[in-house]
């Protein structure tokens, strides 16, 4: 991402405007750009989530590249959060939650009946707005998945995998001489680190962030930025974020949801320095938001 783009979303001042365009359930719609990747791991057609008679996600199609983090941005309750959900069927867990369409993960498609989800959940890693260790020692929590997926045939190859994810997790350094002490003991920076760590530690293909840095400090999020773009290196990152200038500089595409739709997506410069729909414009603006 260029720093003139991100500084476009600074420098471009808010102004008093009427209220912004709306889209009704009614309304036709079709996203503009080009929603394929290069490379696709995932690939979402036509996706529609109702949460019992709510619609919440509406006629979504995205793919998701391998080795490149794609960010979705828009304002709260417009879907974007819904949507990464759908990705690893973690909306299987709310009872009135049902989705429509096709979702696929290597050309496989996610909600078919003999889709093994505790599997998909491994090769669609997860990481929540807030740090979510286990009340286990530093060391357990990253072994946690490599045990119960029998990764690890013995003592010395889970200590392997421990370290190596740590490392990726750019942990290690800070808590190898406290690898018996509680997750629960690190600094909030440090314990979304430790989720991470727990997430790779499965060699997953995919990895979802729902706003993995909203509940940290500027220098534990400047450290979650530089792991992200080291992680792209070996996986498919999919960002849910609510800041446009964290969006600006750890991906290399973003799409804008609105009201449940997916109404723009494309190479992040493009999208913050030239926005082809107005609700676009219109967001990134700070016209609303």
């Amino acid at each position: 991402m260029s720093e003139i783009a991100s500084q476009a979303i600074v420098t471009r001042a808010a102004q008093d405007q009427p209220a912004p365009p709306t889209l009704t359930d009614d309304d036709a719609y079709e996203t503009v750009g080009d929603i394929t990747a290069a490379k696709p791991v995932m690939r979402a057609r036509n996706v529609d989530v109702y949460y019992a008679d709510n619609h919440a996600v509406t006629n979504v199609s995205l793919d998701i590249g391998r080795n490149e983090v794609i960010a979705l941005i828009g304002p709260s309750g417009c879907g974007k959060s819904t949507f990464i959900r759908c990705l690893n069927r973690m909306n299987d867990t709310i009872e009135s939650a049902r989705v429509t369409g096709e979702i696929t993960l290597d050309g496989e498609n996610i909600y078919d009946r003999g889709m093994d989800v505790v599997m998909l959940r491994a090769r669609v890693g997860m990481v929540f707005q807030k740090p979510s260790p286990f009340a286990k020692s530093v060391y357990d929590n990253v072994a946690y998945g490599p045990r119960i997926h029998g990764l690890a045939r013995n003592r010395v190859e889970l200590d392997d995998i421990v370290q190596t994810s740590l490392e990726r997790a750019g942990l290690w350094s800070e808590v190898k001489d406290r690898l018996e002490d509680s997750g629960m003991g690190l600094s909030g920076g440090q314990q979304q680190r430790l989720c991470i760590a727990r997430t790779i530690a499965v060699n997953p293909g995919v990895i979802l962030m729902d706003e993995p840095c909203s509940a940290l400090d500027p220098i534990a999020t400047a450290k979650i930025e530089d792991l992200i773009d080291e992680l792209k290196q070996n996986y498919a990152i999919v960002i849910v974020t609510h800041s446009m200038q964290q969006a600006a500089r750890v991906s290399q595409r973003t799409a804008y949801f609105h009201l449940g739709k997916l109404i723009e997506v494309g190479d992040t410069d493009d999208i913050f320095t030239n926005p082809r729909h107005k609700l676009t414009e219109d967001y990134i603006t700070g016209r609303f938001g």
